[in-house]
């Protein structure tokens, strides 16, 4: 019987985090590019088109398009796996879960689901794809959870049934609570606040929420009952840096106060700026009055995070045309952002509890001078990032080599070597 060769070997910390998927790919060929496109999307490379990622990790565009576009493996697999080891490095601890829609401007009519629609980011209509996200927030981690395209119904194709963003949304959380997933509060934008069947179903399920709601969101009064509102008060926004600004809050009450609950907050109460106004819904219970400026205060600040950290990893930068390859690509992203993110929820675990140590960074590799010292989901990504550079130098440098007498070449390779044990004497950690 003939026996598959081991995979090459790339990082090793890149090759420590992408063997949990291993057994999902019974072509090594296919684990390799699995493995490289890792490495070459948590790089510094910019505009992450499959050229320049070949270039990067020295290996065949055209392979790495064959692997997205043909190549024999599930993403609903790779997806499994992944929410698998964020269940593991969560366990049963609640998070909160910010819903949210992501669309990226892209030219042309081909790429499936493209349309003339709102993109966010842009806040405008444009030509573009839009998707809805699920991620989750722990302490100061995000962390991606699932998506869904979105499907205009002017581009549905013959099996497509259309569904609503916020229907979309229903689809992703219930897909979460049946995998175990526990959430403190779900947060999300007036686009669900204003959904009957998605706050509806967040009723259903027994969810806590703090969503967005237009300014002249109605509520239907009974006879003689009155809109009121109370003061003004200021509270402290606490943000995750620990630095604070104050706002102010009041509640708008409609008719008999009941367990859904409405507030307005403000940088200004005297003039309330469209930019920096919130009206809120919420079924929190308590007395929540500064406890809810702040959880929601959060969503904007994890929002921008989440799509930065997606864009910088390469979420938009694809070049694919029909969704089942899209998907793939993304769940690639998302999965680059998971090996981040469990390096995160990992050492934040371990320095909750003394009994365990923290993560032995070796001291070569801390004495790097551009080692970042700060703790979080950023700060991880940009000492991963340092690891990889020896790496990367290494693949854009073989093509030289030929060019060099044998003598340099040789010192060259051996310095390399030497760099990439040091690099590779650091270990993630992953959950267990």
């Amino acid at each position: 019987m003939t026996r598959t060769r081991p995979a090459t070997a790339t990082v090793a910390f890149i090759d420590q985090y992408c063997a949990q998927y291993r057994s999902l790919f019974t072509n090594v060929r296919h684990f390799e590019q699995f493995t490289a496109l890792h490495v070459g999307l948590l790089a510094e490379t910019r505009h992450k088109s499959l050229p320049r990622l070949g270039k990067t990790v020295h290996m065949d565009p055209q392979a790495l398009h064959h692997f997205l576009a043909k190549a024999d493996w599930s993403v609903e697999q790779v997806r499994a796996q992944r929410l698998k080891l964020l269940r593991q490095a969560l366990g049963d601890q609640p998070f909160m879960l910010c819903i949210d829609e992501t669309g990226d401007r892209k030219k042309g009519h081909t790429t499936d689901y493209i349309a003339s629609q709102y993109i966010g980011n842009l806040h405008a209509l444009a030509n573009g794809v839009v998707s809805v996200n699920a991620y989750g927030l722990q302490g100061t981690t995000t962390f991606p959870l699932l998506f869904r395209v979105y499907k205009p119904e002017s581009r549905l194709k013959p099996d497509d049934v259309y569904q609503t963003k916020p229907q979309l949304a229903v689809e992703l959380i219930e897909e979460l609570l049946a995998l175990g997933f526990h959430f403190r509060v779900v947060l999300a934008d007036s686009l669900y606040g204003e959904s009957g069947p998605f706050i509806s179903a967040l009723h259903r399920l027994g969810l806590q929420y703090v969503v967005a709601i237009r300014s002249n969101h109605g509520v239907w009064l009974g006879p003689g009952q009155r809109v009121r509102q109370t003061r003004w008060r200021p509270f402290e926004r606490i943000f995750t840096d620990g630095s604070s600004e104050q706002r102010f809050i009041r509640e708008t009450i409609y008719g008999t106060r009941g367990a859904v609950r409405y507030y307005q907050i403000t940088t200004d109460p005297v003039t309330l700026p469209k930019e920096t106004t919130w009206d809120i819904m919420t079924n929190q219970p308590g007395k929540i009055e500064r406890t809810v400026g702040n959880t929601f205060g959060l969503r904007t600040w994890v929002e921008y995070g989440f799509k930065h950290a997606k864009d910088d990893l390469g979420w938009a930068d694809y070049r694919l045309t029909d969704y089942a390859s899209i998907e793939r690509w993304w769940e690639l992203v998302m999965s680059a952002y998971t090996l981040v993110s469990l390096q995160t929820l990992t050492d934040a675990a371990r320095a909750d509890n003394a009994a365990v140590p923290l993560s032995d960074i070796p001291a070569p590799l801390q004495e790097h001078p551009d080692r970042d010292t700060g703790v979080g989901w950023k700060h991880h990504r940009n000492n991963l990032r340092l690891l990889l550079q020896p790496y990367v130098c290494s693949c854009l440098l073989i093509v030289w080599l030929p060019l060099v007498p044998h003598p340099h070449a040789a010192a060259i390779q051996s310095g390399f070597a030497a760099l990439a044990a040091l690099v590779n004497s650091f270990r993630l950690s992953l959950p267990t």
